[in-house]
């Protein structure tokens, strides 16, 4: 599906940076994340050394982190669903879940 760039006739504003900017800024103006930032982060800094430098490193090292992960999973499952037999497992089961409530809908007074 296409990404929607224009909604009642205006040019959305962030179209024009692709799928790495919306994500980018879906993640920055999140408030949810900002939240859960502020609540780790003063566990795990240090009033003995400057604060600004270890507020970067966390935040990097987060970032790579979580990225990483992400993107290994996202590979991987990716990998595994684009397969033949995969597909037809995921038909075989899912006409087994149907038939299955069709029969217990029959049999259902």
């Amino acid at each position: 599906m296409a990404a929607v760039t224009r909604l009642h006739g205006w040019r959305l504003p962030w179209a024009q940076l692709g799928g790495f900017g919306q994500g980018l800024w879906s993640n920055v103006l999140n408030p949810k994340a900002a939240s859960v930032y502020l609540t780790l982060v003063p566990q795990f800094l240090t009033s003995s050394h400057p604060i600004a430098p270890q507020i970067v490193t966390l935040a990097v090292a987060v970032v790579l982190v979580w990225l990483l992960f992400s993107t290994t999973v996202v590979a991987a499952a990716r990998t595994a669903i684009d397969t033949p037999r995969f597909r037809r497992g995921m038909s075989r089961l899912a006409g087994a879940v149907l038939v299955t409530l069709g029969v217990r809908t029959a049999t259902a007074s």
